[in-house]
């Protein structure tokens, strides 16, 4: 029951401190030199858009066995071995192919064995009873494939939505090949799903110039339309891909000086500089397709080699359309096309009823509990509520240092550890009245109370503890935020029950002496 002065500026410096950080929740722009910090409004509070979007893992399957299939034709070229109809099959998730002869089967086997491999086992190869050379993707590889599709286009959508300017997105992952975008105070997502329903998956091929091909194109050979509609007929290019846009630094949108139209800038890193210069330098006089997501953008005829890693891409852009591209390809190319399942808009009206209902309950409950420790406890009950309300400045004062998005789940939980705190204060009071029952002096009764009361506080909130930290491991959306808020309560309550509340009472016996307990 004693308190060094160390202990005592200590307890009251903690909520000093924690009066002072939640100062930025309640005033505009306090001390605007200073970098304060705020809790977010989520998009209950808020209003602002949902997305709901699914990453097509089809077209994984369909890039990977590409990518496989021409691996598989520059192995046997390289090693002087023919081949015959090579095909994809993306639902069986298989590259074929017919031997040139018979007798180099083995001379193939061994060749494509030697294949790398993006994970250990991604894919066999194996001879079919007609004669043909089948290579199998594994179902593990495609699903470790997935998974790293979806982290990655998490982390991509983060990028393009972050360079818009949104202020406080939540990006979660749903399930297998989900993901939920929150927009707080955006009531117009079309922007936003243009900018995320874009691969951006940008690639330098060459066009086939055999004009057989413009109607019919052969194995290897795809016929990608214009990205502008009535700029000509699709295009005959190579599926093999020369430069890839995963190499590209920097994009940006320019004024063309020459055209005086919107423009986009690009510039490569070493890799691609490299790249960019060796297939411009022996494929001077042909035409070499800028294609973004199966459109080709521009074809222009390579007039020079181009060593400088730089170019231009030109294409009846305007501002809003250079700008957009220019962003997408600084953030990245999305591993694979996403879809919106689900789209749904909270008008700012609502979230304000919601906030207003919230500030509402909170509010009737915290002086429904002030009222009840008042009358059932006294003194110590009042002392119990200064550390309630103590408590209630350290969960928003924790919330706002690490910026977090408080939602109606959340505010829920606030109120449930302000019943949580009342229950640990009412524990501690009904044990000293035991003591003082028992005949104990008013500092016995005090001290007894505390000690025997603590192992069970800290017993209870731990369990507490420990679970509300799995919901929000393992949880997501309005769950999270829940257990976020319960499992900050949990450490603040421990430390206003057991330290102020106590603090409190010490520093009232020590001043007046009372010869009996007001409890």
């Amino acid at each position: 029951m004693y308190y060094s002065r160390l202990k005592l500026a200590s307890v009251l410096g903690v909520c000093l401190l924690g009066l002072l950080l939640c100062l930025p929740n309640g005033l505009r722009n306090p001390f605007p030199s200073m970098p304060w910090r705020q809790i977010h409004l989520g998009l209950d509070l808020r209003g602002g858009s949902y997305l709901l979007m699914q990453v097509d893992l089809k077209s994984l399957t369909h890039d990977r066995l590409q990518t496989l299939a021409d691996s598989t034709r520059e192995t046997l070229l390289k090693s002087q071995l023919g081949y015959r109809n090579i095909t994809t099959n993306a639902d069986a998730s298989t590259v074929s192919f017919m031997p040139r002869d018979a007798s180099e089967t083995d001379t193939d086997l061994a060749a494509l064995n030697k294949l790398p491999r993006v994970v250990p086992n991604e894919f066999t190869v194996k001879k079919q009873d007609n004669g043909s050379i089948i290579l199998t993707l594994s179902p593990e590889a495609l699903k470790a494939r997935a998974r790293e599709a979806v982290t990655q286009s998490i982390e991509i959508v983060r990028r393009r939505i972050d360079a818009t300017g949104a202020v406080d997105p939540e990006i979660t992952r749903q399930g297998d090949d989900r993901i939920v975008v929150e927009l707080p105070g955006v009531s117009d997502p079309e922007r936003i799903k243009t900018l995320l329903g874009t691969t951006a998956k940008m690639t330098f091929r060459l066009v086939d110039p055999n004009p057989m091909h413009a109607t019919a194109a052969p194995p290897g050979v795809s016929l990608l339309p214009m990205a502008t509609e009535g700029e000509g007929p699709p295009l005959p290019v190579y599926d093999h891909v020369d430069v890839d846009g995963t190499d590209l630094t920097n994009a940006g949108a320019v004024i063309d000086s020459q055209s005086g139209e919107w423009a986009v800038t690009f510039s490569f890193d070493s890799i691609g500089t490299h790249a960019f210069s060796t297939i411009t330098q022996a494929n001077v006089g042909r035409r070499f397709a800028i294609v973004l997501d199966n459109k080709v953008i521009e074809a222009p005829v390579i007039r020079s080699p181009i060593t400088g890693g730089s170019g231009q891409i030109t294409g009846g852009f305007d501002a809003q359309k250079a700008t957009d591209l220019a962003l997408m390809l600084r953030a990245g190319a999305l591993p694979a096309p996403l879809s919106v399942m689900e789209q749904r808009t909270i008008g700012p009206s609502l979230g304000a009823d919601s906030i207003r209902a919230g500030i509402l309950s909170l509010a009737a409950g915290f002086v429904f509990v002030i009222l009840f420790m008042a009358l059932f406890y006294g003194r110590f009950g009042w002392y119990a509520n200064i550390a309630l309300l103590a408590n209630l400045v350290l969960m928003v004062a924790i919330l706002s240092l690490f910026e977090a998005t408080l939602t109606l789940p959340g505010m829920a939980g606030m109120l449930l550890t302000l019943g949580m705190a009342v229950d640990a204060n009412i524990l501690i009071n009904e044990r000293i009245r035991e003591e003082v029952a028992r005949g104990r002096t008013p500092l016995a009764a005090m001290q007894a109370g505390f000690e025997r009361a603590t192992s069970t506080i800290v017993d209870s909130n731990a369990t507490a503890l420990l679970a509300h930290v799995m919901l929000f491991v393992f949880g997501t959306g309005p769950v999270r935020g829940f257990a976020l808020t319960i499992t900050i309560g949990i450490v603040t309550t421990l430390f206003t029950t057991l330290l102020l509340s106590r603090l409190l009472m010490v520093r009232w016996y020590a001043r007046t002496r009372p010869t009996s307990l007001p409890v």
